[in-house]
């Protein structure tokens, strides 16, 4: 008998020391949790005022006990979300305790009218969990104004967007091949942060000359400051399968790179055609084309980290367009207003081809700051290579070499009617008495960016024509 209590003493102490170990709190930094999902989406789409909850559990995954010294909702009792933790209502609870492999559940609601103007399209909070010195978010994501919402979508076939609702895109919008969206006047699309326009197949932007019937794409958030930040949104790309790409008063802004273009298409007929159109504010590239083929008329870029940058080869045309960029407090006007290169670095590989561009009655310029150059072009391999300028006003310390130019105006300022840098107010009509007046090419094109009549002789340069 003394025998056997001596064999079942250790399996007693065993046994002993697993429970209390399992009772004893895990103190550790290195403790983790099990959350179920890192983001809550509350993805309907609200046509009036209502309450959705959703819900997220956290494990307690480590063999002992653990206490979550908080769980709180960042934005507190203002908050358009509430809580309910553990059976608990409210925006924080202290102190919770979780038995090793135990759980808890985290409700959440919101609350929204989307008839309310003030709102952002896309309510945002978090969720902030601490313990032992750590702290786990879970994000809180909801609709907010009634608009469109499409998260990850992919077109497909024919489809139109109208004016009725502006549209709200999350995750990323991706216009299939052979597929075909058309964008009617007036129309407003926002973008989340994480949220290209991929196009594979075609775009057709048809807006009109008044601003209420032009058609914008920019960032979703729209509270100051941030509605006039650069790089709100990824921009819109114009992907190797895509063609037949029209925008006609278009309004790009605040995009990190609003306009790229991806290898040419079958044909003659250039991949992108941009009509009187406006790119504004792109935290890297206004146009970024790598071996595409574009066309811009009577279009507007302005204060991009670079404002155009064709290179790797393709087709490029751009006639009375105006690129100007000036140093704020936004953006530090440190790259050329067009980079010209028939060599280009992609990720790993390299890209070259034959490259055709022509700019007639164009302005590139820039100020206040670093730039001596606002054209710099660059030709380092052995393809086809056919850069013309005609009627064009540049600022240049040095000409670039190995284009044809003529007519050119240098370094005289075109004299835009407003330039306030501390203001962020830009202008880029001409003044009276501007160097770039009457000076042009005669072209076809009888409207300038306003839509106002252009002469065909002797027009203005840049985008604007003088009234």
């Amino acid at each position: 008998m003394k025998n056997r209590l001596l064999l079942l003493f250790p399996v007693v102490l065993l046994v002993f020391a697993i429970a209390c170990r399992k009772n004893n709190f895990i103190t550790s930094s290195n403790a983790v949790i099990q959350v179920s999902a890192d983001t809550l989406f509350f993805d309907t789409v609200f046509v009036s005022t209502g309450s959705i909850t959703e819900f997220v559990k956290i494990v307690n995954a480590n063999n002992q006990k653990l206490r979550l010294s908080s769980v709180r909702l960042m934005g507190g009792s203002a908050s358009c979300f509430h809580l309910n933790i553990n059976g608990v209502a409210g925006p924080e609870r202290d102190n919770i305790d979780l038995d090793a492999g135990d759980s808890l559940y985290i409700f959440a609601a919101v609350q929204i009218d989307p008839r309310s103007a003030g709102l952002p399209f896309v309510v945002q909070d978090s969720i902030e969990v601490a313990f032992n010195g750590n702290k786990r978010f879970i994000q809180l994501q909801a609709y907010g104004q009634n608009a469109h919402f499409l998260r990850n979508a992919v077109l497909t076939g024919s489809t139109i967007w109208d004016n009725q609702l502006p549209y709200v895109i999350l995750g990323g919008l991706r216009v299939d091949s052979n597929a075909r969206l058309t964008i009617q006047p007036g129309t407003k699309v926002y973008f989340h942060a994480d949220a290209p326009l991929l196009v594979d197949g075609s775009l057709v932007v048809d807006g009109e000359k008044y601003d209420s019937t032009k058609v914008s794409f920019q960032g979703d958030r729209r509270d100051a400051p941030y509605n006039s930040f650069p790089g709100g949104f990824p921009g819109i790309y114009f992907r190797e399968t895509s063609t037949g790409n029209h925008l006609r008063y278009a309004v790009i802004r605040n995009a990190y790179q609003a306009v790229v273009v991806l290898s040419p298409p079958a044909g003659t007929t250039p991949k992108v055609f941009l009509e009187q159109c406006i790119i504004d504010n792109s935290y890297d590239a206004g146009i970024l084309a790598v071996g595409g083929s574009l066309q811009a008329n009577n279009c507007l870029i302005s204060n991009c980290g670079k404002n155009v940058v064709i290179g790797g080869g393709g087709s490029y045309q751009f006639l009375q367009c105006t690129a100007a960029s000036y140093s704020n407090t936004l953006m530090t006007h440190s790259q050329p207003v067009l980079a010209i290169a028939d060599v280009v670095q992609q990720g790993s590989s390299t890209v070259s081809g034959d490259l055709q561009a022509g700019f007639t009655n164009c302005i590139f310029w820039g100020g206040n700051g670093s730039v001596d150059n606002e054209v710099v072009v660059s030709r380092q391999g052995t393809h086809a290579f056919n850069i013309g300028f005609t009627n064009c006003l540049w600022k240049v310390k040095a000409a670039p070499t190995g284009v044809t130019a003529a007519g050119m105006i240098a370094n005289q300022d075109p004299q835009f009617d407003s330039v306030n840098n501390s203001r962020l107010y830009y202008n880029f009509h001409l003044r009276a008495g501007s160097p770039a007046a009457g000076v042009g090419a005669g072209t076809a094109l009888v409207t300038d960016l306003d839509g106002n009549p252009r002469p065909a002789l002797s027009p203005d340069l840049g985008a604007y024509q003088r009234q």
